[in-house]
């Protein structure tokens, strides 16, 4: 079975902590041991485990993806969000998290979040909960 949410993201780029979005469905759908595998049905996000303390980390990340990225260079894409399918393909549209005793088990600092490149927009995350 695949679950799923919706997330509102608020600007052209965003880092959404969703944390707590995916823990709540493997505690729903009844996962005690396994994995939760994450995945972004979209071309223009993606999706990353990171520091959820520090905002400036989410900041640093998205400047030094808009300096690698950049808009100015010559995409043959015409429909204008050229640079954000490029950092999507960087980032990446799915990951996976161990859960033990019906928690992600993530380090102390890190979250998942959904990174988005060209919005703001209303975004679905998919989710399939693997028993282990």
């Amino acid at each position: 079975m695949i679950h799923k949410f919706k997330v509102r993201t608020s600007g052209k780029t965003d880092m959404v902590n969703i944390t707590k979005e995916i823990g709540a469905l493997v505690r729903e759908g009844g996962l005690a041991s396994g994995v939760c595998h994450v995945f972004m049905p979209h071309t223009t996000c993606g999706l990353a485990i990171n520091e959820n303390a520090d905002p400036d980390v989410k900041s640093d990340i998205n400047s030094a993806l808009d300096y690698s990225v950049p808009k100015d260079f010559p995409y043959k894409h015409r429909e204008g969000n050229s640079p954000a399918h490029v950092k999507s393909v960087l980032v990446g549209s799915s990951l996976t998290v161990f859960v033990e005793d019906s928690t992600l088990e993530l380090g102390t600092w890190q979250g998942v979040f959904l990174c988005e490149y060209d919005g703001p927009r209303i975004r679905e995350v998919w989710l399939r909960l693997i028993k282990g």
